[in-house]
């Protein structure tokens, strides 16, 4: 069961470190090539996958649990955008030549974290090994009520554009990740620092939004690159218009310090990604009620703009009533 180094081989490493992930019975306890899973009469199957590299994702020097749970989260996020309520997940991992039990029992104690505190299980994946680097593809599952999943191909112009959450905070925490200078020319305190780090390092999914996406989404999605540039695709997909006010845009004390400080750190909050919050849209008539059931579910929402009748460009960004230009409207993976 072992080779060189007391690492475990393949078998080994699945039955030490995974199968105690595997808690739900259709997993199998990871003893079968496939698991299975009957949802519920009434609910749908919602499916999502996001990979994350190593250098691109996460800095390989990350905690390997707070790797993990970024893998897990940034699919319950997807999840809770479309109104589904996460309940298992699919893991393949391509680990380098370097691992060890160590790390790999880390990684798996923050999956196991996670899951116990959002209700899910892995039921299944595959491990690899890879010269590198490290990456990691997370397929995960919830329920919705059968023919309640919003798209973002439904936005209708007249609707209010909301955010959960704060934005900005995570691009922020990774420019101070390649240049520690930024704490000082953004004046932040240490705390107000740690704070931009740490929604970098590990995104807060906001799964108790799903029931509200349900009942009041008429088109929406996790903001993933960059609220502009997700804002830009929804609109395509809708073939409508958008006016984003940027002086609307919910702000942490920290990003609005950071903002003060550097005017151009906008660009970064509008553009950077990896917020995992959710941008949806809702009828006018219906807004009132949608904040008033956001406030007692606990879940932050904010009025950002407005859906507009289809324009070139799709996104306009306005500023105290001016266009603001963008270097760019999202993060590009190509």
């Amino acid at each position: 069961m072992t080779r060189g180094g007391g690492r475990p081989d393949e078998d080994g490493l699945i039955a030490r470190f995974f199968r105690p992930l595997a808690t739900a019975p259709g997993a199998a306890q990871l003893l079968d090539d496939a698991a299975t899973y009957q949802p519920p009469e009434g609910h749908e199957l919602v499916l999502t996958t996001d990979a994350l590299v190593a250098g691109v994702h996460f800095f390989p020097n990350d905690p390997p649990d707070a790797i993990a749970r970024k893998a897990l989260r940034v699919n319950l996020s997807d999840l809770a955008a479309k109104g589904a309520r996460p309940v298992g997940y699919l893991l393949s991992i391509a680990l380098t030549e370097d691992w060890s039990p160590d790390w790999l029992e880390s990684f798996a104690d923050g999956l196991a974290s996670d899951q116990e505190e959002f209700g899910v299980a892995l039921f299944g994946g595959d491990t690899v090994r890879t010269p590198g680097p490290l990456w990691i593809s997370v397929t995960a599952f919830g329920l919705a009520p059968e023919g309640q999943v919003p798209r973002r191909d439904r936005a209708v112009p007249g609707q209010k554009i909301y955010v959960t959450g704060t934005i900005g905070d995570s691009a922020l925490g990774l420019k101070i990740r390649m240049d520690e200078s930024l704490r000082t020319r953004w004046q932040l305190s240490d705390r107000e620092a740690e704070h931009l780090l740490d929604r970098y390092l590990l995104p807060e999914p906001r799964t108790r939004a799903a029931g509200l996406m349900n009942d009041f989404a008429s088109a929406s999605m996790d903001i993933s690159d960059g609220l502009a540039g997700d804002l830009g695709r929804m609109c395509s997909a809708s073939d409508v218009g958008a006016v984003l006010d940027a002086d609307r845009l919910p702000l942490s004390a920290a990003a609005a310090k950071a903002v003060r400080s550097d005017p151009s750190a906008l660009n970064t909050v509008l553009t950077g990604g990896d917020d995992y919050e959710i941008l949806v849209t809702i009828d006018a008539d219906a807004a009132e009620v949608f904040e008033a059931a956001a406030l007692d579910q606990g879940v932050r929402v904010t009025a950002v703009g407005t859906i507009m009748p289809s324009f070139s460009g799709h996104v306009r960004v306005e500023r105290r009533g001016q266009p603001l230009v963008l270097d760019r409207l999202a993060f590009r993976h190509f």
